[in-house]
């Protein structure tokens, strides 16, 4: 599972980040890795300098063997709750998906 890391130009995308992402996209997708070949983070800061509510996104893009790429999105106050948003978000799109597959 390759997983790459893109931040806006207001998200400070440091190796440390990139490293915790890593972590924990590895950790909670692990059960889902053998069909995942790539994950795609986009982390944003929609209001740039301004402080606001839920201005922190988080877009994952997951691609899945042999279907369609899937995304899921999450606005947050801080990035780390997008980001934690977004994968059970995304945990539970994939657990739907898994039951399908195994109906069929």
């Amino acid at each position: 599972m390759i997983i790459q890391i893109n931040t806006g130009k207001n998200i400070a995308g440091d190796e440390r980040l990139e490293s915790y992402l890593n972590i924990i996209i590895k950790d909670e997708l692990s059960h889902f890795s053998d069909n995942i070949t790539r994950i795609e983070v986009h982390l944003a800061d929609e209001n740039s300098q301004k402080n606001g509510e839920d201005d922190k996104r988080c877009m994952i893009e997951a691609r899945i063997e042999n279907r369609q790429p899937i995304a899921v999105t999450s606005h947050a106050n801080t990035a780390k709750i997008a980001v934690n948003d977004a994968l059970e978000k995304l945990k539970a799109l994939l657990e739907t998906i898994e039951g399908r597959l195994e109906n069929y």
